[in-house]
Formats: structure tokens, C-alpha cells, sequence
């Protein structure tokens, strides 16, 4: 292949490369070609790269997968899922409303509300520390109403101590913590520290939360892989249901990020199946283009 066709996107400010390998033979790409195309100033420039793909598995309409800017799969992304509702309805490869996606461990469902506005069925939060992964020991912990928090040390980096962290997994793992000013948090110095902390085998998203109110709250996330970015579903989603784990949050939550608003519900413990996290937001198509990859 040496011309690749793509569709520029974000949601709420989280950028993404989105690319249809229903039409194009995807197999001959690899993790330095995504890091090449996600650079900002030699590439296109994204947080992370889609590929929209066929899927084999009955009652799905596509297979979804996400790279993010350093080359490297990972498992989840919600404003990516918004993004790629769109998009396949853009370049006529579904005309549903109702769309069922495969990601790397679970079946999605995204709906699309109006041109602008999409809502992902984000599937049950995890807690079980084996499937996040998340390895406890030798932690500080203790209990906050239904949520675990851990203190994770940084000391063996800068000496500095993290606050109190709830970890969970939205189909990726999160580490979030509350501050008391989101503006003057230290996530461009604690958000590396954490996102590689041994606590985390396949590392970690550190999210830094302020709470505004019981149904509003502003959010900032250092992605692993990508650094700090506009904004992150999935972050989103892990930060309101460590909220209301705690008694802190009501759901629906409307969550700032710097890259726009999202909105999240979570009906927490209702019975003794834990329930989907239900995330809606915006989405905006920026430009089309071919890149000739042997440029880059």
C-alpha cells in the first residue's frame, strides 16, 4: 500500500486519525507507522488512531480497534466509539442508528442521537483488581462508602506521595484521585509517575478530578501512551463512578474537560448486577485526506 486514505475526527477535543479497513488492505501497517502518522509535526497528528474493520462474530456490525499515539493497542476508548459512529455513517458503510461494535474484550453499543451528538452503552465497570490489572500489595489502603482507595508512593521517582487513588477499569484501566484545583493539579508531573507505576502491569490512565457539585465535576487525564489530552471517555466514565462509589457523586454527571463537555450516567448498585455506564457526547469531522506513506 502506498497511498492510505483517513478521515480526521475528535470528540470533545480528544483527536483521531480514523481509518476504513473495510475498503483498504490494512495488514502491512505496524506500530511505527501509527506513531509516524499520530506525530504532530511529521504526521497527521491524533491521541490515537481507529481502524474501522469487518467482524465475523453474529449480531455485529463492525470490529473496532485503537492505537494510541506511541504505537501501542489498547483495549478501550469512549470518545473514540463516538467518533466511529459517525464516521461510518459519514462514508455510508451504515445507515443505523443503533450501531454494535467488537473491541478488544467486550461488545459495545453506540447510538447515535443527532448529527452532532452520539451515546455509547460503555459496558460495566470493573473492580476486580486481576482483570483491571492492578496488583495491591504492600498498598495503603483503606474504605470510603463502597470504593477502595490506594495511596500509590512516587517517592522512588521525586519523593512525592500521590493522594488517595480509586482504580477501575472501563475496558482500560484508570487511577483516579481528587484534587481541589484542577488548574493548578500536578498532572504533567504525577500523571507520568502514576500512568507507569509496578502497581500497574500494562500501566495505567491517571485521572485528576475537582468536584464543582454533586452533578458536575471537571476533569483532567494523562493517558497512557498518549499523555495529557483534551479529553477522555473512558476517563470520564471511571472518574463519575468512583464519585458515586464514594457518595460524593448523583447521577447523570456532566463532566468538563478542557476539549468540551460530556455526559455520563451510572446507576450504581441497584441490584446485584453491576449496570453499564451510559456516556453521550459531541463529535466533529475535521477534514479527509490521502497521505503517501512513503513519506513519511
Amino acid at each position: 500500500m502506498r497511498k492510505l486514505r483517513f478521515t480526521k475526527m475528535h470528540g470533545a477535543g480528544n483527536d483521531f486519525i480514523v481509518i476504513d479497513g473495510t475498503t483498504q488492505n490494512l495488514s502491512q501497517l505496524d506500530p511505527s507507522l501509527w506513531r509516524k502518522l499520530a506525530h504532530r509535526q511529521l504526521g497527521i497528528g491524533a491521541d490515537q488512531i481507529l481502524l474501522v474493520e469487518k467482524s465475523g462474530a453474529p449480531g455485529v456490525d463492525f470490529k473496532y480497534r485503537i492505537f494510541n499515539a506511541d504505537g501501542g493497542e489498547v483495549e478501550q476508548c469512549g470518545n473514540g466509539s463516538r467518533c466511529f459512529v459517525r464516521f461510518v455513517h459519514d462514508q455510508g458503510l451504515s445507515t443505523k442508528t443503533e450501531i454494535r461494535v467488537e473491541v478488544a474484550h467486550t461488545i459495545l453499543t453506540l447510538k447515535r442521537i443527532d448529527e452532532h451528538r452520539v451515546e455509547v452503552d460503555m459496558g460495566p465497570p470493573i473492580f476486580n483488581p486481576t482483570l483491571i490489572p492492578f496488583n495491591p500489595s504492600g498498598l495503603t489502603s483503606k474504605q470510603e462508602m463502597r470504593e477502595t482507595l490506594y495511596a500509590l508512593s512516587l517517592s522512588h521517582h521525586s519523593g512525592a506521595q500521590a493522594d488517595w487513588i480509586a482504580v477501575l477499569s472501563m475496558g482500560n484501566p484508570h487511577a483516579v484521585q481528587i484534587v481541589e484545583d484542577l488548574e493548578s493539579a500536578p498532572v504533567q508531573i504525577d500523571g507520568p509517575l502514576i500512568e507507569s507505576h509496578l502497581a500497574f502491569p500494562k500501566r495505567v490512565n491517571a485521572g485528576f478530578m475537582q468536584i464543582i457539585n454533586r452533578h458536575e465535576i471537571k476533569l483532567r487525564v494523562y493517558e497512557r501512551g498518549a499523555g495529557e489530552t483534551l479529553s477522555c471517555g473512558t476517563g470520564a466514565c471511571a472518574a463519575v463512578v468512583s464519585g458515586i462509589q464514594r457518595g460524593l457523586l448523583d447521577s447523570p454527571v456532566r463532566v468538563h474537560t478542557r476539549g468540551g463537555e460530556l455526559q455520563i450516567t451510572w446507576d450504581g448498585f441497584g441490584s446485584q448486577v453491576i449496570p453499564s455506564v451510559m456516556m453521550s457526547g459531541p463529535t466533529q469531522t475535521v477534514f479527509q485526506g490521502e497521505i503517501d506513506l512513503e513519506t513519511l
